[in-house]
Protein backbone atom coordinates (compact mmCIF):
# COMPACT_ATOMS: atom_id res chain seq x y z
CA UNK A 1 0.00 0.00 0.00
CA UNK A 2 1.52 3.32 -1.31
CA UNK A 3 0.93 6.44 1.06
CA UNK A 4 1.41 10.24 0.50
CA UNK A 5 2.62 12.87 2.13
CA UNK A 6 -0.85 14.87 1.61
CA UNK A 7 0.35 17.83 3.37
CA UNK A 8 3.06 18.20 1.03
CA UNK A 9 1.14 17.24 -2.36
CA UNK A 10 -1.26 19.81 -1.26
CA UNK A 11 1.86 22.17 -0.97
CA UNK A 12 2.92 21.55 -4.31
CA UNK A 13 0.03 22.03 -6.37
CA UNK A 14 -0.50 25.31 -4.87
CA UNK A 15 2.73 26.12 -6.10
CA UNK A 16 1.87 24.50 -9.33
CA UNK A 17 -0.81 27.08 -9.63
CA UNK A 18 1.05 29.82 -8.49
CA UNK A 19 4.73 28.93 -11.01
CA UNK A 20 3.29 31.13 -14.23
CA UNK A 21 6.46 33.27 -14.93
CA UNK A 22 9.10 31.20 -12.93
CA UNK A 23 10.56 27.52 -11.88
CA UNK A 24 8.96 25.09 -10.39
CA UNK A 25 11.01 23.91 -7.63
CA UNK A 26 9.78 20.88 -5.60
CA UNK A 27 13.27 21.23 -3.14
CA UNK A 28 12.76 24.78 -2.04
CA UNK A 29 8.85 24.36 -1.55
CA UNK A 30 9.61 21.24 0.80
CA UNK A 31 12.31 23.13 3.03
CA UNK A 32 9.57 26.20 3.37
CA UNK A 33 6.80 23.67 3.79
CA UNK A 34 8.98 22.29 6.57
CA UNK A 35 9.82 25.47 8.16
CA UNK A 36 6.10 26.03 8.42
CA UNK A 37 5.42 23.19 10.26
CA UNK A 38 8.39 23.51 12.60
CA UNK A 39 6.84 27.25 13.03
CA UNK A 40 4.13 25.86 14.09
CA UNK A 41 5.48 23.49 16.58
CA UNK A 42 4.78 20.31 14.79
CA UNK A 43 7.29 17.68 14.26
CA UNK A 44 9.22 17.37 11.19
CA UNK A 45 10.76 14.71 9.25
CA UNK A 46 13.97 14.36 7.83
CA UNK A 47 14.18 17.44 5.66
CA UNK A 48 16.77 15.62 2.93
CA UNK A 49 14.42 12.87 2.71
CA UNK A 50 11.38 15.46 2.52
CA UNK A 51 13.14 17.27 -0.18
CA UNK A 52 13.58 13.79 -2.08
CA UNK A 53 10.11 12.82 -1.54
CA UNK A 54 9.18 16.34 -2.64
CA UNK A 55 11.05 15.71 -6.40
CA UNK A 56 9.74 12.25 -6.77
CA UNK A 57 5.76 13.87 -6.23
CA UNK A 58 6.90 16.33 -9.17
CA UNK A 59 8.18 13.31 -11.34
CA UNK A 60 4.72 11.46 -10.32
CA UNK A 61 2.13 14.36 -10.76
CA UNK A 62 3.79 14.74 -14.01
CA UNK A 63 3.83 10.81 -15.34
CA UNK A 64 0.43 10.72 -14.27
CA UNK A 65 -1.46 13.54 -15.49
CA UNK A 66 -2.19 15.62 -12.17
CA UNK A 67 0.39 18.46 -13.88
CA UNK A 68 1.60 19.07 -17.34
CA UNK A 69 3.84 21.98 -18.55
CA UNK A 70 2.63 25.17 -18.65
CA UNK A 71 2.45 26.73 -22.13
CA UNK A 72 4.03 29.48 -23.01
CA UNK A 73 1.31 32.28 -23.38
CA UNK A 74 -0.05 31.34 -19.22
CA UNK A 75 3.94 31.91 -18.56
CA UNK A 76 5.39 28.98 -19.56
CA UNK A 77 8.84 28.66 -19.27
CA UNK A 78 9.86 25.26 -20.20
CA UNK A 79 10.22 24.54 -16.66
CA UNK A 80 7.37 25.32 -14.87
CA UNK A 81 3.59 23.42 -14.94
CA UNK A 82 -0.31 23.82 -15.07
CA UNK A 83 -2.81 21.98 -13.29
CA UNK A 84 -4.44 19.33 -15.12
CA UNK A 85 -8.26 18.17 -14.53
CA UNK A 86 -7.12 15.96 -12.51
CA UNK A 87 -4.38 17.85 -10.81
CA UNK A 88 -7.50 20.36 -9.86
CA UNK A 89 -10.37 17.31 -8.41
CA UNK A 90 -6.69 16.30 -6.71
CA UNK A 91 -6.52 19.72 -4.96
CA UNK A 92 -9.95 20.00 -4.15
CA UNK A 93 -10.07 16.99 -2.40
CA UNK A 94 -7.43 17.55 -0.06
CA UNK A 95 -7.14 21.26 -0.12
CA UNK A 96 -6.59 21.78 3.80
CA UNK A 97 -8.46 25.27 3.74
CA UNK A 98 -11.81 23.86 2.48
CA UNK A 99 -13.15 22.23 5.69
CA UNK A 100 -14.21 18.60 5.92
CA UNK A 101 -11.17 17.51 3.75
CA UNK A 102 -10.04 15.13 6.17
CA UNK A 103 -12.92 12.70 4.82
CA UNK A 104 -11.58 12.43 1.05
CA UNK A 105 -8.19 12.00 2.62
CA UNK A 106 -9.14 8.94 4.73
CA UNK A 107 -10.84 7.50 1.66
CA UNK A 108 -7.82 8.34 -0.29
CA UNK A 109 -5.07 6.74 2.10
CA UNK A 110 -7.93 3.45 2.05
CA UNK A 111 -6.26 2.69 -1.51
CA UNK A 112 -3.60 0.76 -3.07
CA UNK A 113 -1.99 3.46 -5.03
CA UNK A 114 -4.20 6.53 -4.44
CA UNK A 115 -2.89 8.48 -7.19
CA UNK A 116 -3.32 5.70 -9.94
CA UNK A 117 -4.82 7.08 -12.99
CA UNK A 118 -7.95 4.86 -13.17
CA UNK A 119 -8.17 4.52 -9.25
CA UNK A 120 -8.67 7.82 -8.66
CA UNK A 121 -10.47 9.16 -11.48
CA UNK A 122 -13.26 6.80 -10.12
CA UNK A 123 -12.47 7.90 -6.80
CA UNK A 124 -13.02 11.20 -7.54
CA UNK A 125 -16.06 10.57 -9.27
CA UNK A 126 -17.84 9.84 -6.09
CA UNK A 127 -20.27 12.31 -5.04
CA UNK A 128 -19.90 11.44 -1.68
CA UNK A 129 -16.52 12.29 -0.99
CA UNK A 130 -16.46 15.41 -0.77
Amino acid sequence: MTTYNWDLIERLLHEVQNSAGHSFTPRPYAEQYAAEKAANGEAIENLDHLKTVAGEYEKLLLARGYIEPRPEDQGGNGSNYILTPRGSSLLSLIDSSIPGNDHPRQVLDEQDDALEEVRFDEIASRAQIA
